[in-house]
């Protein structure tokens, strides 16, 4: 594996426990672990902004220290940069394997967390982001990735089977599906044959799009499900019992105001207790 694991650091609740999950999740890949506290500091001759720096400066320091002694053995490195902290995360993507960001859920606004930092980070990043919550603990649930078969799957893929084979974790696919427009004004009759057609063709083209994950990757237990309904909503469903929820997003070329996550996304970095990674395909 290449880049490392970097972790954004406030020294919020939030991002204490981003920061631990990172640490593990570098011991998992067998990369180092980089902790990045960022926020547009003040020019060095503002009066008090000298120990503002210094506090921040010795936050992190402990911190380091604090991760060192979790996870021996695993390169800790922390660095205080003067900068936009999306901005910072954005351009620390660039050599990560993995960004780990600290949040409350529910929309909450402060460093870190989900609000417009991280979902600015979200959108940007060029590598998987992870968000943890303070609250999310440590499960043994399985992996979860929400797949859209309509939709490039091989990065979102490539990251569910690569986090399940590195907990030894069982992997748990979800399809969302929907009838087909215009359905509506069937009748029961029609619509219940109609449904069976379309989820069978689903669930070979599922079939289909997991059969080379499978054969690479043979010690992951898979299950899948085909859900009908709407995916923001089932996919929310189905991270109750997970450990890590995967889910991916269109890597945008365009100007940044013209970026947006996707409802799925948006829904499960809000609504979801468990991680949640969300990958970045072409």
């Amino acid at each position: 594996m290449s880049g490392s694991v970097i972790a954004g650091f406030d020294g919020s609740p939030e991002s204490m426990a981003a920061t631990e999950w990172a640490a593990r999740e570098a011991v998992r890949r067998g990369l180092r672990l980089d902790l990045l506290r960022a926020w547009p500091l003040p020019k060095r001759d503002v009066v008090g902004s000298e120990q503002s720096y210094d506090q921040a400066l010795g936050r992190l320091t402990d911190r380091e220290a604090e991760l060192r002694a979790l996870v021996p053995g695993v390169p800790v490195a922390g660095s205080l940069v003067s900068a936009d902290p999306a901005e910072a995360l954005e351009a620390a993507a660039r050599r990560a394997a993995v960004v780990v960001l600290g949040s409350r859920g529910l929309g909450t606004v402060h460093g870190f967390l989900v609000g417009s930092v991280s979902q600015e980070v979200l959108r940007r990043a060029v590598c998987p982001v992870v968000l943890v919550r303070s609250d999310a603990g440590e499960r043994n649930g399985p992996v979860t990735v929400g797949l859209d078969l309509a939709r490039p799957a091989d990065a979102v893929l490539a990251f569910a089977f690569e986090a399940a084979a590195l907990r030894s974790a069982p992997l748990r696919v979800v399809h969302v599906w929907a009838p087909p427009p215009g359905s509506a004004h069937l009748s029961y009759g029609a619509i219940g044959g109609l449904e069976g057609e379309v989820s069978a063709g689903e669930r070979a083209d599922l079939a289909e799009a997991l059969e080379s994950w499978r054969a690479r990757h043979p010690e992951v237990e898979v299950t899948t499900d085909l859900v009908r309904g709407k995916a923001a909503v089932e996919l929310v469903d189905a991270a109750a019992t997970a450990r890590l929820l995967v889910v991916g997003r269109r890597r945008h070329w365009m100007p940044l105001r013209h970026h947006h996550l996707g409802p799925v996304a948006h829904a499960a970095i809000h609504h979801v207790r468990c991680p949640v990674a969300v990958v970045p395909y072409e």
